[in-house]
């Protein structure tokens, strides 16, 4: 999203909730140990797309990631771009997540950013679509996140045992259930929550 305009109301809904996902969901169960740290930092950079054209939203993410290179970490580590009007599908994205590798591997960022994806209807593959293991990957909207290698490796590397992350993941939604997921209200548009 450009900072010198100002975000459409939906951009603005869009932000807030992806913003109180990673807040109650990601930070507040520790699903991912790294993302505290730049998120108190201020150095996640939320950025909208209002598109609903899965060519336009490459074109954004494709933007983002030059805006990311073009700044240290300490400025900015990590993007989240929300697409809140595309790709309901999780097929669909799932598909487009992959052209999206591999067209940042041709412009040149092969070992420079890793995109992560998160989806509404995320599902790991032969799990049930009810499943509350899904929720680990689930975000109020289809999401594509870039992370600096560079910055996955120190963290990975100051992590012990990284590896059991998903595990740990597994059990603590587990423990919670859908009833405790879903009173976390990281859905999208909570009335209870307006940007």
């Amino acid at each position: 999203m450009n900072d010198s305009i100002a975000p459409s109301p939906a951009a603005a809904q869009a932000e807030a909730d992806t913003r109180r996902w990673l807040e109650r969901a990601v930070i507040g169960l520790n699903l991912c140990p790294f993302a505290k740290a730049v998120s108190v930092k201020g150095q996640v950079h939320y950025a909208v797309c209002d598109a609903a054209d899965d060519a336009e939203l490459m074109v954004q993410l494709m933007d983002e990631a030059k805006a990311l290179a073009a700044l240290t970490p300490a400025e900015r580590d990590t993007t989240l771009l929300i697409a809140p009007n595309a790709l309901p599908d999780f097929l669909d994205f799932n598909d487009f997540t992959a052209r999206a590798e591999r067209l940042l591997a041709r412009r040149g960022y092969e070992g420079v950013f890793q995109l992560a994806s998160f989806h509404p209807a995320f599902q790991f593959a032969g799990s049930d679509a009810d499943d509350i293991t899904n929720a680990t990957n689930r975000t109020p909207y289809p999401t594509l996140h870039l992370l600096r290698e560079d910055s996955v490796s120190i963290a990975v590397d100051a992590f012990p045992d990284a590896d059991a992350i998903y595990e740990r993941n597994i059990r603590t939604l587990e423990a919670l259930g859908p009833k405790g997921w879903a009173a976390l209200d990281v859905g999208p548009g909570s009335a209870n929550n307006p940007p």
